[in-house]
């Protein structure tokens, strides 16, 4: 059975919520996120301990399952993967994204990590498939000095890697929970043409919690089921898949364990 099949059957039973309501209760672009890579039959667990919750999930138009597809941006010498790998507390990353079921509707998005992990989205509308100029350049540069990062000017930004994956969006009283699946990768050139490279995370799923600093009950569900927080970024552990030649010690073991990469 497909991980995406066993999210719908697991949530079968969860009433709807709208996307509204869902940004007006629970926007959090400003939280601490927390992942966990996780097999059907351990979603499946997790679904079933969280129905005591009284779970509701985001629908539009009838779907509850949508296509997300973003575009990372980075400089030639890749700072931000490198900021990652080495685990700098103060760090940042730009992309795109694309709801790809919904209209296409696209945003610019710069994501920093502040302190105790909090991590800080903000984003713009931007048009599909625009190369970053004009005023996507002065929102990135503006956005990393309010957050007192030093980083280059965002014109040496170049599209690296893309993403795409399916992601159904769970409201819980303490926290926004997403299931990613079908999550792959594609190596991008500096003028936003694939290169060529592709990977993918097969039949898993990417949970990830998103809440206040204090653990939810999907983390604490988790934990009590033997799962601590996975060490993935879907742009840095995707580089990673695809260049060997860029370090990777901090996804190394989720690599070799969940993915099979050796």
């Amino acid at each position: 059975m497909t991980a995406e099949t066993v999210v719908a059957r697991g949530l079968a039973g969860a009433a709807p919520v709208t996307l509204e309501e869902l940004d007006a209760t629970a926007a959090l672009q400003t939280r601490v996120d927390r992942k966990y890579v996780l097999t059907p039959d351990e979603v499946a667990a997790l679904l079933s301990t969280l129905a005591a919750h009284g779970p509701r999930v985001l629908e539009i138009d009838g779907d509850r399952s949508f296509t997300y597809a973003s575009t990372y941006y980075d400089t030639a010498d890749l700072l931000t993967f490198r900021l990652a790998a080495r685990r700098r507390r103060r760090r940042f990353k730009v992309r795109t994204r694309t709801y790809v079921d919904t209209g296409n509707a696209t945003f610019l998005e710069v994501k920093t990590r502040a302190a105790r992990g909090v991590t800080v989205k903000e984003r713009r509308p931007w048009e599909p498939a625009t190369p970053l100029a004009g005023e996507g350049l002065d929102f990135v540069d503006d956005r990393l000095a309010a957050a007192r990062l030093t980083a280059p000017p965002s014109a040496q930004l170049a599209p690296v890697l893309r993403s795409a994956y399916r992601r159904t969006t769970v409201l819980l009283p303490d926290a926004r929970v997403t299931l990613d699946t079908g999550l792959r990768w594609r190596l991008a050139g500096p003028d936003g043409a694939d290169r060529g490279g592709t990977a993918d995370v097969g039949n898993l799923v990417v949970v990830e919690t998103k809440a206040g600093t204090a653990p939810s009950s999907a983390d604490r569900a988790l934990w009590r089921g033997g799962h601590r927080p996975d060490r993935i970024s879907k742009y840095a552990t995707g580089l990673a898949t695809l260049r060997p030649d860029l370090p990777d010690h901090p996804w190394r073991r989720l690599r070799r364990e969940r993915l099979g990469v050796a």
